[in-house]
């Protein structure tokens, strides 16, 4: 092979490498235009929602949702079942971690403007936390009445994904909006196994784990799934009462976990009441700051071990 000829090939090959290069930069921005401007679509079109209220932030949302913080707390809300983007509810918090460290400075002492914004993330954090569970308890109550349904559907003849759309539309919410997500999910091509395991994430109960076993297990073995359903309504109906039961024993006991912590804020301000500025002399030195600490210290420990001794799984 003469130069001539070498150098062709190789300016061939290279103008080649070049037009491809081109061509796949192309192909990448129009791919990366083509699902912003999908995203955008989806977005506009969800920040009108649940009545027809249009959703702040978007911005932020977008990006907050790119965040392993933001899908942890996306996924939070969407147990909760609140109309909250993880967005607003981060500008929500801002804004009251804000409030309180302003209050607690300005009523209290300089020192406990920090505390009080730390006491309201932590206050934000519960009141979720208390909502899901609430939430769950609802599906929990809800999940005889889901097999039963799920049990008359099948002896029916119908298939399970079809038994599932019908009892996401005849139950009522949280119940019927979890077993619609399910549906969709199974309408746009995952398996049973995936759809009924996210809504075991979703809402975590040890009733919806023995319903959504019985149910993969029978889908994946093709056994009789109407006298399993049948007999895990009974056992659900027996659980649903002794949780009744074991919820009321247990209510004073619950509620001294969270008098705890509030009298020993409410201390604080009878003690500023008592003699104004008292607080502010109190956290002047390290030695006072250091007890403060270790006082909230304390009541934060008290609090987590009346709680964890009056946790009895049923």
């Amino acid at each position: 092979m003469d130069l001539d000829t070498l150098i062709t090939l190789t300016t061939g090959v290279a103008l080649l490498t070049c037009a491809l290069a081109v061509a796949g930069v192309h192909a990448y921005a129009r791919g990366r235009a083509q699902r912003a401007e999908l995203v955008e679509r989806l977005t506009s079109a969800g920040q009108v929602h649940g009545g027809g209220r249009r959703r702040r932030f978007p911005t932020l949302d977008r990006r907050l949702r790119r965040t392993g913080i933001g899908r942890r707390l996306e996924l939070k809300l969407a147990a909760t079942g609140l109309d909250v983007t993880p967005g607003e509810f981060s500008v929500y918090l801002l804004a009251a971690v804000a409030g309180l460290w302003l209050v607690g400075q300005v009523t209290l002492a300089p020192f406990f403007g920090p505390i009080a914004g730390l006491l309201g993330v932590w206050a934000a954090w519960q009141f979720l936390t208390w909502q899901r569970q609430k939430r769950i308890e609802r599906f929990i109550n809800q999940l005889p009445e889901l097999a039963r349904i799920l049990a008359n559907a099948t002896h029916a003849g119908l298939a399970l994904r079809t038994a599932i759309g019908m009892a996401a539309e005849e139950l009522e919410a949280p119940a019927g909006e979890e077993l619609a997500k399910v549906a969709n999910q199974l309408a746009v091509g995952h398996s049973m196994d995936d759809a009924l395991g996210e809504l075991a994430e979703r809402l975590p109960s040890r009733e919806l784990v023995v319903l959504v076993t019985t149910l993969v297990l029978s889908n994946r073995a093709g056994g009789q799934v109407v006298g399993a359903l049948r007999n895990l309504t009974e056992t659900l109906e027996e659980r649903k009462e002794t949780r009744r039961e074991v919820r009321t024993q247990l209510s004073q006991v619950n509620m001294t976990a969270y008098a705890v912590p509030v009298l020993g804020v409410g201390s604080l301000f009878l003690m500023n009441g008592v003699k104004d500025g008292a607080l502010e002399r109190m956290t002047g030195s390290p030695v006072g700051q250091g007890a403060v600490v270790i006082a909230f210290a304390l009541y934060a420990v008290g609090f987590v071990l009346i709680r964890r001794m009056s946790r009895i799984d049923v």
